[in-house]
């Protein structure tokens, strides 16, 4: 087995990981279910005992430009009621203990080493985990369908997946050895650490093509119409994404782009839709995000988020907010003091 792969430590419990980043540790059931609640979605929490004895919660998060990767660990058995989720898509691979899941009409059971689960933003899910943890992946919404829409040549609309991932099978494999190796990155870097755009690029690159490709779901066949098997990001849009990135705070300048990717204007274009799924202009809002979030960050307390978002070639202050509050789910502000705290 590959060192990559997710460990467990020999005694049986997972060792836990992105110990780092914590943003949840308690004992108290209600507590655990506000505080995670605001971090995923709101969701009934209960033990499965009348009482709470030997009831624990630990949730670690490293956050990234449209995913985030977590360590969550409940001690006990407790039921887990999310309904829908709404805003994003979930991938649970477990490292201890196991999950029954029941996600629409599809019921499982998810343990270490056999069986994940992915979880749709437009299926309602319930879960009971039995001193369970778990390293998940959480994958922006938007970000998933726009690629499946890309990649099918249909309009953005739903996108649902067969929940139930067989970590035995190849793709499963290849998921599990690459949740490993972007945990560690972050593990690595720490929470004072940053992706390059270009490296986050690259991993919602991995992420995307993990899903869309190695995942059944109701877009598979038109994809699989559509587009064939999938296809090696042409060197043309390599280059034009690497230009775009080091020069994201920089005005957009097509010609200039063009020239660097050595294609014509429109072919730029329709190869950013085909193969990244958004424009030029998207990937480019995208970046300078990631890069206000990524500084916001590392900020003093003092730092004035204005010069940043100018510094970062934002130019209009209130449409940079609601775009980043629609990405992150807090305000530019929020996402400071949260990190002087």
């Amino acid at each position: 087995m590959s060192a990559a792969v997710l460990e467990v430590s020999a005694r049986g419990p997972a060792a836990e990981r992105l110990a780092g980043f914590a943003r949840v540790t308690t004992d108290d059931v209600d507590e655990a279910a506000e505080a995670i609640g605001r971090i995923f979605c709101p969701h009934d929490l209960k033990p499965t005992q009348a009482r709470a004895d030997g009831f624990s919660a630990r949730h670690n998060c490293a956050a990234f430009a449209g995913f985030s990767i977590n360590y969550v660990a409940y001690g006990g058995s407790v039921s887990i009621d999310p309904g829908c989720l709404d805003r994003f898509f979930l991938v649970q691979v477990p490292l201890a203990g196991s999950a029954r899941i029941r996600a629409g009409a599809c019921e499982f059971d998810a343990a270490q080493e056999r069986t994940a689960s992915l979880l749709s933003p437009t299926i309602p899910t319930r879960m009971t985990w039995s001193d369970c943890a778990q390293a998940i992946l959480l994958l922006d919404r938007r970000m998933v369908e726009q690629r499946a829409a890309a990649l099918s040549g249909r309009a953005a609309g739903r996108v649902e997946f067969d929940p139930v991932i067989d970590l035995d099978a190849p793709s499963g494999r290849a998921l599990r050895t690459s949740l490993a190796g972007l945990m560690t990155l972050a593990e690595r870097l720490g929470p004072s650490g940053r992706l390059s755009p270009v490296t986050m690029a690259d991993w919602r690159e991995v992420l995307l093509d993990h899903l869309l490709n190695g995942q059944r779901h109701g877009l598979s066949d038109a994809i699989r119409t559509f587009s064939g098997r999938a296809e090696r990001l042409p060197r043309a849009l390599r280059a034009a994404r690497d230009h775009l990135a080091d020069n994201a705070g920089d005005p957009l300048d097509l010609t200039q782009l063009a020239c660097a990717a050595g294609i014509g204007i429109r072919a730029l274009q329709l190869g950013f839709r085909r193969h990244f799924g958004v424009s030029i202009s998207q990937m480019l809002l995208d970046m300078r995000l990631a890069a206000l979030n990524a500084r916001l960050a590392r900020a003093a307390p003092d730092a004035s988020i204005t010069e940043i978002a100018f510094d970062l070639g934002f130019t209009h202050l209130g449409r940079m907010a609601g775009t980043y509050r629609e990405k992150f789910g807090e305000t530019p502000s929020a996402t400071l003091r949260r990190r002087m705290s």
